[in-house]
């Protein structure tokens, strides 16, 4: 819970400074070539996609931190899901918050996004903060395979191939 609620602040901060500090019209190269600061107000999901249904996706992202909270929080068992679940809170509940109070109105607010790496989108903190717990969750299931207890969970071995038949 910690976790989320500084990933939140330090993703609020990020997006306060930089709509003090960085005009829309002139992105500043920070490695030039590699990344840039570029102010953008993004209605829409990642690469803007779903700029129209700015509604349905602070709907969604109800629906997500409300799953967070009340079905995963009181489940964790583990470090590395307290991490992929405090991770999740900051970033879902960041970019909630710009769809919440920012213009041009509740459930219709743009996410700030401000980071811009060659051939990606324009993102944010909140934007980093799921892509690292999207990372933990894989390296959780995938590799450790501990569930949200702790507990180790076994595959299920494959049958033998049948020869001959």
């Amino acid at each position: 819970m910690l976790l989320g609620l500084g990933g939140f602040a330090l993703d609020w901060a990020t997006k306060e400074w930089a709509l003090a500090a960085l005009d829309p019209a002139s992105p500043v190269p920070v490695i030039p070539g590699q990344l840039y600061l570029r102010l953008i107000r993004n209605p829409g999901a990642a690469f803007s996609m779903g700029e129209s249904l700015t509604v349905v996706l602070t709907c969604l992202a109800i629906a997500a931190l409300t799953f967070l909270l009340v079905w995963m929080v009181p489940r964790v068992r583990h470090p590395g899901w307290a991490v992929a679940t405090g991770l999740l809170l900051a970033g879902v509940s960041g970019n909630l918050f710009d769809r919440l109070t920012r213009e041009p109105g509740a459930f219709h607010g743009h996410v700030i996004d401000f980071l811009q790496v060659p051939w990606f989108a324009v993102f944010n903190v909140a934007d980093i903060w799921i892509t690292f717990a999207a990372i933990t969750v894989i390296w959780l299931t995938m590799i450790t395979q501990v569930n949200l207890a702790g507990e180790r969970v076994e595959r299920p071995s494959r049958p033998a191939g049948r020869s001959g038949s």
